[in-house]
């Protein structure tokens, strides 16, 4: 029974339900910034985490964003590089971070698709610890080959260095810039394919596999496209393949693992930005926007053009559907491969 003195306060508290129960779904959220307050956003400088070491390909791309999305955004984004255990560490500041917006990462294949596999343990969840906000480059990956030591033995083609390696087994290396990265994973799936029995020789990063395959101390290795591009230019290596599903118009004239008869084969390069989870949608697709705008300046497309990515225009939805799909795919991959890294 509701007393007679305390009738009207009760009355109040009804009339305050009934109201909140007449509003959108989702307003009385106060987590939820309006429509206004996403506007407002941001309100502070962003923080942008390169989870590698500077002068890289993510790295030089993710500043040369930080400075074109500034206008859109209204805020400095401030580049920090927090390199290790495969770019674990950066990416798992972002995932740790406030879900405001506020703090970014530019994720990559590695963090997102190939780490959660091939580490015993890491600490964030590549799907549900990250908000998708926009795919920035997709680039081939490039099997190339010591010019000296392909002229020499007269290999041309995959099928040439396939055959020279089943008639030799064991004699042939390769290089790559760890345990785990794209082009080891890339050397293990040509071995799976093909039975063939090479060495893998992993090197302190790309640029020292660079240099090792230049000297000769390793035979052949898949780089990536980016890195690579300029040695093929200036006949330095041989490239025979690109490992994407689709030749490369930077190397129209070299065909893929798949057209030289390896099937199926499919490994690429790919970083795009991400932000915390829980982040509200209005920001994130603010920061789509922002970031989609930048991503089609003319300088920003002539950088990521020289690169030889192929990126298409995604929705964040898409995009998230793209990570969880190369999550899956490079499940197989690594399983194929035996790498694991405690």
């Amino acid at each position: 029974m509701i007393l007679p003195n305390r009738f009207p306060a009760f009355l109040s508290i009804l009339a305050m339900v009934s109201a909140l129960a007449l509003l959108p779904a989702g307003s009385a959220r106060a987590q939820t910034p309006s429509g206004d307050a996403a506007q407002a956003w941001p309100t502070k400088p962003l923080r942008f985490i390169v989870p590698y070491p500077p002068g890289g390909p993510l790295d030089t791309t993710a500043r040369l964003l930080a400075e074109k999305v500034r206008p859109a955004l209204g805020q400095q984004v401030i580049v920090e590089n927090k390199s290790g255990a495969g770019g674990n560490i950066g990416a798992d500041i972002v995932a740790k971070a406030a879900p405001d917006g506020n703090t970014l990462v530019m994720g990559a294949v590695a963090t997102h698709a190939i780490n959660p596999w091939l580490f015993a343990a890491i600490p964030y969840d590549a799907v549900r610890d990250f908000a998708p906000v926009a795919l920035v480059a997709s680039v081939p990956n490039v099997l190339v080959i010591n010019r000296e030591f392909a002229a020499k033995n007269g290999i041309r083609s995959v099928q040439d260095l396939v055959a020279f390696a089943k008639a030799n087994p064991g004699k042939l290396n390769y290089g790559s810039g760890g345990s785990g990265s794209a082009g080891h994973l890339a050397g293990e799936l040509l071995r799976a394919r093909t039975g063939i029995d090479v060495v893998h020789v992993p090197y302190q990063g790309a640029s020292p596999a660079q240099l090792a395959l230049l000297s000769g101390q390793s035979d052949f290795m898949f780089d990536n496209l980016a890195a690579a591009a300029g040695l093929i230019r200036d006949n330095k290596v041989t490239a025979l393949a690109v490992t994407t599903t689709t030749r490369s118009g930077l190397l129209p004239g070299v065909p893929t693992v798949e057209e030289s008869g390896v099937k199926p084969f499919d490994i690429g390069t790919w970083f795009g930005v991400f932000t915390t989870a829980g982040t509200a949608a209005p920001i994130v697709e603010k920061l789509h926007a922002a970031y989609q705008a930048a991503l089609a300046d003319p300088v920003v497309v002539e950088r990521l053009a020289a690169m030889g990515s192929v990126a298409p225009v995604l929705t964040t939805a898409q995009f998230a559907d793209m990570v969880r799909a190369e999550r899956e795919k490079y499940q197989e991959i690594v399983r194929l491969s035996g790498a694991q890294v405690n």
